[in-house]
């Protein structure tokens, strides 16, 4: 890992926890597709209008997260599988406060 890369914990729908890396400044959805994860659509390719991108953030980490948006949250609101973690990986940005971060990837409605 260096100066420019974080680590992201990512459970993927068979229950498999990989670490991965990627570039500070990409999407989380971003890292998670490029690195071979295939569990997330990414629909809209990252435009906030398809929730398809859908993930569970670990609580401990909730309070390094960038505010969610009102359009992020009115996706969210129609999915059965939000919880109280739940974010769309694309409005993430990959920061330094996130390297370690640990999520599980929701599954699609």
């Amino acid at each position: 890992m260096t100066e420019a890369t974080i680590q992201l914990h990512v459970q993927d729908l068979a229950g498999e926890t990989r670490v991965i890396e990627g570039e500070i400044g990409m999407s989380l959805m971003e890292i998670i597709r490029s690195s071979g994860i295939d569990d997330i659509p990414a629909f809209c390719g990252g435009c906030c209008s398809c929730a398809s991108c859908h993930v569970h953030v670990d609580p401990a980490f909730a309070s390094t997260l960038p505010p969610m948006s009102q359009d992020e949250d009115d996706l969210l609101e129609g999915s059965e599988h939000r919880s109280a973690g739940s974010r769309l990986s694309c409005q993430i940005p990959a920061s330094v406060a996130l390297s370690g971060i640990r999520l599980s990837i929701a599954p699609q409605e």
